[in-house]
């Protein structure tokens, strides 16, 4: 982490890292210095952890009765008002739940090596299925209805390999390949699309039955044909299969037992509760310098407060701190106007019945349509249980849109229909409760993420706007996800806290 001065200036890369313990810092900081943080989301309480282990006393303002953030799980007892001005009351069966923000971890994210010193249980978050189906608008005999995921795989596979097998075959990447190249490619390709020894696609046991699979004695089982060449393209359903190939949606990936928010809850907890005010509401701050301290002004308990510290780190979303009172130079005003927040949301079904897996055998994953739902996420956990929560519909942007706004009956009334239309009438019974959330309408988040204008997509964010964010000012620091490069994961903001860490430590050591 670079957070002994001895080492200020050592890059340490993401394979050498060991989550540091108490008493791992070569130098723990002399004297008495203390570092306000603002929010208990991952990135304030990431920085709060790891400055009490180089001795620093830090306290931390929340304004949420939690920690977690924009981390947060609907689960029995938990309740929300949101800015639309509807409480919901979350009434899930004891031990069941869904998480309203993050909800998977890839293997290479530091949010792993916290679970694993805090002491976190982990279990496999299923984010593609064979079994689950895509189910997409159109004019093809394939489109508006339920195909599964094995099957559009099988047959868009299968039909590619034979289009690229008989490409070389007529000569038409001779000035590309050699010969040698050419008898590989047309073996690899052979295997890839399951084709026949003619070269073309004639169907595959991949695509699965159209009843039982194979059994015992003469069960064979019938094997589901091929679906046209013409429909498989033109019906897109192979639109939404290179989302698992991506760097941080890539199997396998987790998720904490009981839910996400475990992680701070426990972090929390080692934290200290006497460091952590919640319902602490900030006001305004002014960020100190010229060896004046930085001071934060919040309400608590219907009091307008003040405190002063030696620094202070604000891990808040930047829409949120333009809000407030504050001494910010306006380039920096300018910088943080370009992060711009951006609507998703979860709604939440328990049904006392696992039809997904006693039915249509669903364990995990996720339906995906283009529909506004955009996708039905099922359980990774209670496997084979007598209920289980599904995830409705998990959608971003525009298609969130339609719902934030919205009660929450009808936000599940939409849900119902749409998800009906995918998996069929028995998903419109044995449903006991249902919770949702809006992100963009949720008191102190009002976005699920932020995008900066100009950048290309949540990773490799290099605009003006975003490198003059990164800068601190006087004595304040800021930490986000928004000032990483893995904007709207959890990643981003445990990387964003820790550097704030290093960089409060660096300057202490100097004696600034």
């Amino acid at each position: 982490m670079g957070l002994a001065p001895a080492e200020a200036q050592t890059a340490v890369t993401r394979a050498s890292f060991t989550p540091p313990r108490p008493g791992h810092l070569i130098d723990r900081v002399s004297g008495h210095h203390k570092v306000l943080v603002l929010g208990a989301g991952p990135a304030g309480l990431v920085t709060a952890y790891e400055l009490l282990k180089g001795g620093y006393d830090v306290q931390i303002l929340e304004a949420r009765s939690r920690p977690g953030g924009r981390v947060w799980t609907a689960r029995n007892g938990v309740g929300e008002t949101d800015l639309n001005g509807e409480t919901q009351l979350c009434e899930f069966s004891e031990g069941h739940f869904y998480n309203v923000g993050a909800t998977r971890i890839p293997q290479h994210h530091i949010s792993l090596d916290y679970c694993r010193e805090l002491g976190v249980e982990l279990l496999a978050f299923g984010n593609q299925n064979a079994n689950t189906v895509v189910h997409y608008s159109g004019d093809t005999p394939l489109n508006n209805t339920s195909i599964t995921y094995r099957q559009a795989k099988a047959d868009t596979f299968g039909y590619v390999s034979e289009l690229l097998a008989k490409a070389v075959g007529r000569g038409a990447l001779d000035d590309e390949l050699s010969q040698a190249d050419k008898d590989a490619l047309s073996e690899f390709l052979s295997d890839f699309g399951d084709l026949s020894s003619d070269g073309r696609y004639a169907g595959s046991s991949r695509a699965g039955y159209s009843g039982p699979p194979p059994g015992a004695g003469t069960a064979y089982g019938d094997q589901l044909e091929a679906n046209a060449l013409s429909d498989v393209i033109r019906s897109g359903i192979g639109r939404n299969f290179s989302f698992d190939f991506g760097y941080d949606q890539a199997m396998m990936m987790y998720s904490p037992v009981g839910g996400m928010d475990t992680i701070y809850y426990r972090m929390a907890e080692a934290i200290g509760a006497h460091r952590i005010t919640y319902g602490a509401e900030v006001t305004g701050f002014s960020t100190g310098d010229n060896g004046v301290n930085p001071w934060v002004t919040y309400t608590s308990q219907g009091f307008e407060q003040k405190a002063e510290a030696d620094y202070v780190v604000c891990a808040l979303p930047p829409h949120l701190v333009l809000k407030l009172k504050h001494d910010l130079p306006q380039d920096l005003v300018t910088a943080l106007g370009a992060a711009v927040p951006a609507s998703a949301g979860k709604l939440g079904i328990e049904y006392s019945r696992r039809w997904w897996e006693e039915d249509q055998w669903i364990y995990g994953g996720a339906s995906n349509t283009d529909m506004d739902i955009s996708q039905i996420m099922f359980p990774y956990d209670h496997y084979q249980s007598d209920r289980g929560v599904v995830v409705g519909y998990y959608n971003t942007g525009e298609k969130h849109q339609k719902f934030e706004g919205l009660p929450h009956a009808q936000r599940l009334a939409m849900a119902l229909d749409q998800g009906a239309k995918i998996h069929g009438d028995v998903y419109r019974d044995d449903i006991t409760s249902s919770f949702s959330g809006s992100l963009m309408k949720t008191k102190y988040s009002e976005g699920a993420w932020v995008d900066w204008k100009g950048a290309h997509s949540h990773s490799h964010n290099d605009t003006p706007e975003y490198r003059r964010a990164l800068e601190p000012v006087g004595r304040m620091y800021f930490a986000g996800d928004h000032l990483s490069n893995a904007i709207a994961w959890m990643h981003g903001a445990l990387e964003s806290g820790r550097n704030a860490v290093t960089a409060i430590h660096e300057r202490v050591a100097v004696g600034g």
